[in-house]
């Protein structure tokens, strides 16, 4: 991973900058998890040049309702001399919301 590597988010928080800021986000999300069991799969792979698009189902359980979601996610990243130095992902929330009754 690139030092200034930049992890696309949008939304309130904007965009992470820097190795420090993407592990701070996967500090956070792993430390107040409110899921567990926790998987990907990779349904497919695209490569293009320096950018590499994955398609993949996501599933879990919503650790206090005991419910469970699965729901269809992509990300891309943008690679620069072996190293990751964008990030883009989307996640299919209205439909993991509506699984979990949120």
């Amino acid at each position: 991973m690139d030092p200034e590597v930049v992890d696309h988010r949008g939304g309130t928080q904007g965009d992470h900058r820097g190795r420090d800021a993407w592990r701070q986000k996967w500090e956070r999300m792993s430390a107040g998890s409110a899921f567990h069991d926790v998987s990907v799969t990779i349904e497919q792979n695209v490569v293009s040049g320096d950018t590499s698009v994955n398609r993949y189902t996501s599933r879990g359980t919503h650790t206090d309702s005991g419910r469970r979601y699965e729901v269809l996610s992509m990300d891309m990243v943008r690679v620069r001399n072996g190293r990751i130095v964008e990030h883009w992902a989307l996640r299919d929330a209205d439909a993991m919301r509506d699984q979990l009754g949120l």
